[in-house]
């Protein structure tokens, strides 16, 4: 479903879109309200949403698109996802999948239309985890003979005082993340390490987002940091967030090394190098995202005798990521984010260390 204001800006995506055989356009609209009412007539895996649109603006109408849409993800096509980084952070805060820039007047076709098809096709169909690279009979989760979705298996811990908390994020994390930071207490004596899959020029805006739900001072990591508690650092968009020890203290290393899923940043570097610094006081969440990343720094950090925790299914956006970690059986908890802060609040709380 493409929504727009302009009829001009539908009938060129439209066309695009149809040259492509895996997809189907099944509605168009102009303005929210003509949206939401085919929302309730029309079955949609993914919309297509501007945000300048007159009246209420593609922003505003974005949850109501979510709540009335039966699970279908939208993709942001604005020249807003550009030249207004902000707007795009907020997009993806309030559970879009993904964005866009639209090509100025006049630049539509040539290379677009292939590096839409790519992101539709990346997005996945309504009701599908995005996990990728997997043989088709896992996909999906472990299944009881009666199929339905059979418990999965949690992994016990001991009880110890949180060293260091690590969030790994993709494809509907920044909705997830703000739940769990808005429900962590203001104090749990460790600093603060993100991971979120987002091109570079948006990490300002999104450490400016962090720091309002989190009311923790947020900052975009640079090499040579010290950890602080309390304090959070978000990996740039151009290299993963390490750390090591120097001159005695814990400090921030970035590379860009080749990561095991090719993610730039990676969530498994961070957390690998997490594990390595702070053993088993490390704590690793994994929220909504496609894919795998986080499996192999969640591994190392419960080998160390470290905590995993992952969201739910239910309200992941796309349960790849987290699917990966509770297949595993690396996770000790799987449950909405403001559940999983509540799970971190009560093992800051604990003073046994082992």
């Amino acid at each position: 479903m493409i929504v727009d204001d302009s009829p001009v800006a539908r009938a060129v995506l439209s066309r695009m879109i149809s040259t492509f055989d895996d997809f189907e356009i099944v509605a168009t609209a102009g303005c929210a309200d003509e949206a939401l009412a085919k929302l309730e007539a029309v079955s949609v895996d993914i919309v297509l949403l501007d945000v300048e649109m007159p009246g209420t603006s593609g922003l505003n109408i974005l949850p109501d698109i979510l709540r009335t849409g039966k699970g279908a993800r939208v993709l942001i096509v604005s020249s807003n996802a550009e030249d207004g980084a902000e707007a795009a952070v907020r997009a993806l805060a309030l559970g879009a999948a993904d964005t866009l820039p639209k090509p100025g007047t006049g630049n539509f076709g040539g290379r677009f239309a292939h590096v839409l098809a790519e992101r539709l096709r990346r997005i996945g169909r309504a009701g599908e985890d995005g996990a990728v690279d997997e043989p088709a009979q896992e996909q999906g989760g472990v299944k009881a003979p009666d199929g339905k979705s059979a418990p999965l298996a949690l992994r016990t811990v001991d009880p110890h005082r949180v060293g260091c908390l690590g969030l790994g994020a993709s494809t509907g994390g920044l909705r997830a993340l703000n739940e769990f930071l808005r429900n962590l207490p203001a104090s749990i004596g460790a600093p603060i390490l993100i991971t979120q899959h987002l091109p570079p020029v948006f990490m300002p805006y999104f450490a400016r987002q962090v720091e309002a739900a989190s009311g923790r001072l947020t900052l975009v990591a640079e090499d040579g940091m010290i950890l602080k508690l309390e304090e959070i650092l978000v990996a740039p968009g151009d290299a993963h967030l390490c750390l090591e020890w120097q001159g005695g203290t814990i400090r921030v290393q970035l590379n860009k090394d080749a990561a095991a899923t090719s993610c730039l940043p990676s969530v498994d570097p961070m957390l690998i190098s997490m594990a390595e610094m702070y053993g088993k006081s490390a704590l690793a969440v994994i929220f909504s995202g496609m894919g795998r990343d986080g499996l192999i720094g969640s591994g190392e950090v419960a080998r160390r005798g470290g905590v995993v925790l992952a969201q739910d299914e239910e309200t992941s956006a796309v349960w790849g990521m987290p699917r990966t970690v509770a297949e595993a059986g690396l996770a000790s908890a799987i449950a909405p984010p403001a559940d999983l802060a509540h799970y971190v609040a009560a093992r800051a709380r604990e003073a046994v260390c082992k």
